[in-house]
């Protein structure tokens, strides 16, 4: 099997953490990645970390693309955002909606990931390559599923290069997404769709991302995990066996390539990937 990879990190809140994350990165580096993607914050939280690994990634030779996430910001603190990655050389971003701050309401000058897309492009032109989100099982605060897929096609009307989805454990899920983007518009052989994959490592942590980003954990998975208990060793090793799976079934289906939500782990990403054959 051959297809590319690119891996997902978030930015660290202490030193430690930052020397850990550069540890974990030389393992992945292994792998070859296209390129290595940062989070950033509710409401722009980790900006400055954001920016900071990004231009590690960089400096340690892997293509870097920052997180910039629009809800909760200004025209000009994008503008800002877009100068800062401009000086960095930066060439890659994946541009979100993204979320509020706990306490926050509703403000900001962009309604939708759309509005970034957009903006970026009216004030940089071609400069950057745009991944925006998709996804598959449809975004939890979507009207219907229909609607969902507009928003998609108009981030793709608005300029995106390509998409990156959510986690999944249903191939089927994505395939169908495709299908349906087709219909609704996108040409995915022109804008491709990279499946994102979630290595199973922690039960409980798994439970709790999916219920707070609506992807759904198949019940045949979920009542494994539970049954597993504390019994970490057996959850890890039914996790590399189901992702793996999954990953196999992506790609002989076609899929453009596969994105690592890795959090800022190596073991799991490294042996899924070493089990698929990829290099």
């Amino acid at each position: 099997m051959d297809l590319p990879i690119s891996l997902e990190f978030f930015p660290t809140k202490t030193p430690e953490g930052a020397v850990k994350l550069r540890a974990v990165r030389q393992q992945l580096y292994a792998l070859k990645p296209e390129f290595c993607s940062v989070t950033f914050g509710a409401g722009g939280s980790t900006q400055d970390g954001t920016l900071q690994a990004v231009s590690e990634i960089m400096v340690e030779g892997c293509a870097a693309a920052p997180h910039l996430s629009c809800i909760g910001q200004s025209r000009e603190s994008i503008r800002e955002r877009l100068a800062a990655y401009t000086a960095a050389d930066i060439r890659r971003i994946v541009a979100l909606r993204g979320d509020l701050p706990s306490g926050y309401g509703v403000g900001g000058e962009f309604r939708y990931a759309s509005d970034l897309v957009a903006f970026v492009r009216a004030e940089t032109g071609d400069r950057f390559h745009i991944e925006v989100a998709a996804y598959p099982e449809t975004h939890p605060q979507a009207k219907s599923p229909l609607s969902d897929l507009e928003a998609f096609a108009a981030k793709v009307k608005a300029g995106a290069n390509s998409g990156i989805t959510q986690y999944f454990f249903n191939a089927d899920a994505y395939f169908r997404y495709l299908d349906d983007l087709q219909h609704a518009g996108v040409d995915v052989s022109a804008v491709p769709v990279v499946p994102g994959i979630m290595p199973i490592t922690s039960s409980t942590q798994l439970m709790r991302f999916s219920d707070a980003c609506g992807a759904e954990i198949p019940r045949w998975i979920r009542m494994r995990l539970q049954a597993y208990g504390d019994d970490t060793a057996s959850i890890k090793a039914f996790g590399l066996d189901v992702i793996t799976a999954l990953c196999e079934r992506l790609g002989q289906g076609g899929a453009p390539g596969l994105h690592f939500y890795t959090m800022n782990q190596s073991v799991a990403t490294l042996e899924i990937v070493n089990r698929l054959g990829l290099r």
